[in-house]
């Protein structure tokens, strides 16, 4: 049976004289790679994209004015000219877009900046009145829609101060302001949703499914489903398709695969890699009512693999696998091919395909050539998509380092090992333990050691479970030798070389 996988870029210039064998991850703690960036490293979060305003709007926009009605009277179904994406259309310059109405002078005029050290932008409070007022006074549903999907992204952006005895009040305040705005952005939402606007259909149910203006922040799929039926009547793929894994899962309706299997079809009928992937994936194992066509499930995923995209890459690594093992009569064994689709899909940020390929340059699988360099970066891909397997491998990587493509780290091997270990990695645990007691990239802590031990241990490694079984006030005396946990020969001497050319060994019994 065929196992769906869950949900790459440059490359570095190895040196070939100087490449440094892998650390065999079953040797070291059953390790893997290392990475360039700090585990606790955090993407920059992005900033919320104002809606689109035209020049007549902005000339009108004062805050201050009587509130009229967002939806005008009029037709009662506005027709959505965004056919694919619930998302606003990436952001454009307002200097540079074209006014609606007939004054061709800058959309806002610069006499609130003032040069040099005391220039000054519009407030964020001051942006969002001006949004508001705007929004209010046009009649475009595409603009109202993008000014409630503005206040959605602006309420996880409002600043909220650290809680301290003292300013309660103040949290309590910014709290309040983020509820108001996405209470006023799902207001909006509801109101062209009875309109029949295909996207605010998907984006309030989409809102709903995620805890977004629901009660306590719980999901609620039972308002989510009817607006993903609603949007997907109007041609919305992505909420045929998300309709679709409510019915198959029993999400607000009741479980029913054929109704599924409708909604999948109907959002592949328009290309959707999503519900081409799931039908792919029905088709092999014979999921969803349907019986097993090899044939057919591979077409599906081959179509889903020329629209893949960053959300919906999963058949590529799909194809990959079945590539490098086969299927008779279907699919030939082909590791080139099945290295190529897992750096798409890694080039994607997919990490089980990232991971794959950094044991392939590790270990030399699947026609590809040891290469540390290529090792590492791949690893760091998915390490930074908290992978854990793929942290624990930089574990062992920073351990022996490799000359010209990375320092050996003892600390970064202990924060990748433990990272590795809050993601939920029974060896990581092991190591980060041991990695205590001995006092390996950390100060020696074994009553911490041992904390780690026991996790190790409730999740089955024998090695923890031998640990605790010792005297735990007695920590072990060096790092190798006899009966020790760890041993690393950075001299490259070595006995213990794999037949891939090691040169370096490094190994957590």
């Amino acid at each position: 049976m065929y196992q769906a996988e869950s949900r790459p870029s440059s490359f570095y210039q190895a040196d070939p004289q100087s490449r440094t064998p892998s650390i065999s991850s079953r040797d070291l703690i059953n390790g893997e790679y290392p990475l360039h960036s700090s585990p606790d490293g955090r993407k920059p979060r992005s900033r919320s994209r104002p809606p689109r305003l035209s020049q007549a709007q902005f000339d009108q926009g004062d805050p201050d004015a009587p509130d009229a009605a967002y939806a005008p009277d009029g037709d009662d179904f506005y027709q959505s000219t965004q056919q694919g994406s619930p998302y606003p259309p990436p952001p454009r310059s307002l200097a540079g877009q074209s006014a609606r109405g007939a004054s061709p002078t800058p959309i806002l005029d610069h006499s609130h900046l003032q040069p040099g050290s005391k220039a000054a932008l519009l407030s964020h409070e001051r942006t969002l009145e001006l949004y508001r007022a705007n929004a209010k006074k046009t009649q475009d549903p595409d603009l109202q829609f993008e000014f409630a999907v503005f206040m959605i992204d602006a309420s996880k952006t409002l600043p909220v101060p650290e809680p301290t005895p003292g300013n309660v009040m103040e949290v309590e305040k910014a709290l309040a302001k983020r509820e108001d705005l996405i209470k006023e952005a799902t207001a909006l939402l509801k109101r062209l949703a009875d309109r029949g606007h295909p996207a605010s259909q998907y984006f309030l149910a989409d809102c709903y499914a995620n805890g977004i203006g629901t009660a306590k922040g719980k999901q609620d799929f039972d308002r989510a489903f009817p607006l993903f039926v609603l949007a997907a009547k109007h041609g919305h793929p992505d909420a045929a398709y998300r309709a679709g894994t409510c019915c198959e899962n029993g999400w607000g309706c009741r479980r029913e695969s054929a109704k599924a299997l409708q909604f999948y079809r109907k959002a592949a009928a328009a290309s959707h890699p999503g519900a081409m992937y799931r039908l792919g994936i029905a088709e092999l194992n014979g999921e969803l009512g349907m019986s097993k066509r090899p044939r057919e499930g591979v077409k599906w995923l081959k179509r889903s693999a020329e629209h893949a995209t960053a959300e919906f890459p999963h058949a590529l690594h799909e194809l990959a696998l079945l590539h490098e093992r086969g299927v008779e009569n279907v699919v030939f064994v082909d590791y080139e091919y099945a290295a190529e689709l897992l750096a798409q899909a890694a080039e994607l940020g997919y990490s089980p395909s990232a991971y794959r390929l950094g044991e392939c340059y590790e270990y030399g699988k699947m026609g590809c050539p040891q290469d540390p360099a290529l090792s590492i970066h791949y690893y760091n891909i998915a390490a930074q998509q908290n992978h854990r397997d793929a942290c624990f491998a930089l574990t062992a990587w920073y351990l022996v380092g490799s000359p010209g493509v990375l320092p050996q780290s003892d600390t970064e091997a202990f924060l990748w090992a433990k990272k590795a270990a809050e993601g939920g990695l029974a060896k990581a645990m092991y190591a980060v333990g041991y990695f205590l007691e001995v006092g390996i990239g950390t100060p020696p802590d074994l009553q911490e050691a041992t904390m780690w031990y026991k996790k190790a241990a409730e999740l089955g490694d024998r090695r923890a479970i031998q640990r605790l079984r010792g005297d735990p006030n007695t920590p072990l005396q060096h790092a190798g030798g006899p009966g020790a946990v760890l041993h690393r020969d950075r001299d490259g001497d070595s006995s213990s070389n794999s037949k891939g050319g090691k040169d370096k060994d490094c190994v957590i019994m």
